[in-house]
């Protein structure tokens, strides 16, 4: 089973990942937010849960030089701090802003 917050994490991490990439890209602006929110929301659809493969794609096509190695570091460092920006026990959040938005695109 998984967990809800390990979606959540998850989603975030995207949403961050999203900006990342498309900063790279040279995409910005609401453009950005359109392409981060898009991987964001691929988190609870199954046939568009793989960010990786999507950028990869996204990256050569761009002519983006970054290795899979590269991406998969920048990758597990967003799940970090996605992890870092979840809710404690106590109800804290650095980013409750991220958490809404990950509770928003898991109930669509």
């Amino acid at each position: 089973m998984i967990d809800s917050n390990d979606v959540q994490t998850t989603i975030i991490r995207n949403k961050l990942l999203g900006r990342w990439a498309a900063k790279k890209l040279g995409i910005t602006g609401q453009d950005a937010d359109t392409y981060a929110d898009a991987l964001a929301r691929g988190t609870v659809d199954p046939k568009r849960s793989d960010v990786f493969s999507k950028i990869r794609k996204d990256f050569d096509a761009a002519g983006v030089v970054q290795s899979d190695e590269q991406i998969l570091h920048v990758m597990t460092e967003l799940m970090l701090k996605a992890g870092k920006l979840m809710p404690t026990a106590k109800g804290g959040s650095p980013d409750a802003a991220a958490v809404m938005l990950a509770r928003n695109l898991m109930s669509r």
